[in-house]
């Protein structure tokens, strides 16, 4: 049976926004104490200001206090194995460490899981900043 992370993602691919690429994707984001936030993408005509369903979901979570994460699932309208781009792994980088799992739906009950720290290794992170500000004053 697919993951119950990966059911809810697909639930909510049908709330994308989607009028220009017309690729839908949704993701659920669980907290640590089990508490589930969905997300879909939302495009915009000049796509730079369009939102990712990672996002999305990290955003409800942050907005009603939780800041803690240990899953992630995301999803395609065409199951294709989809994974976070950089700047969702980024964004999940700054509430979620190396082994944080995100699972990938690749169709009926294949997915595939990485780390973030797979995914996004050597990131930037507080320590990355707090590092370069102590070489600047040198």
């Amino acid at each position: 049976m697919a993951d119950e992370l990966v059911e809810k993602a697909r639930e909510v691919l049908s709330n994308a926004h989607v009028p220009y690429s017309e690729y839908r994707v949704g993701a659920a984001l669980r907290t640590v104490d089990g508490t589930v936030f969905v997300g879909c993408n939302i495009e915009n005509a000049n796509y730079s200001n369009s939102l990712h369903a990672e996002e999305v979901a990290v955003a409800e979570a942050v907005k009603n206090g939780y800041r803690e994460f240990d899953r992630i699932a995301v999803t395609s309208g065409v199951r294709d194995g989809v994974t976070p781009c950089g700047m969702c792994r980024q964004t999940l980088s700054e509430f979620c460490d190396e082994p944080f799992v995100v699972v990938c739906d690749e169709g009926g009950e294949r997915t595939s899981e990485y780390t973030l720290g797979e995914l996004l290794p050597n990131t930037i992170s507080e320590g990355t900043l707090s590092d370069a500000e102590r070489s600047a004053d040198r």
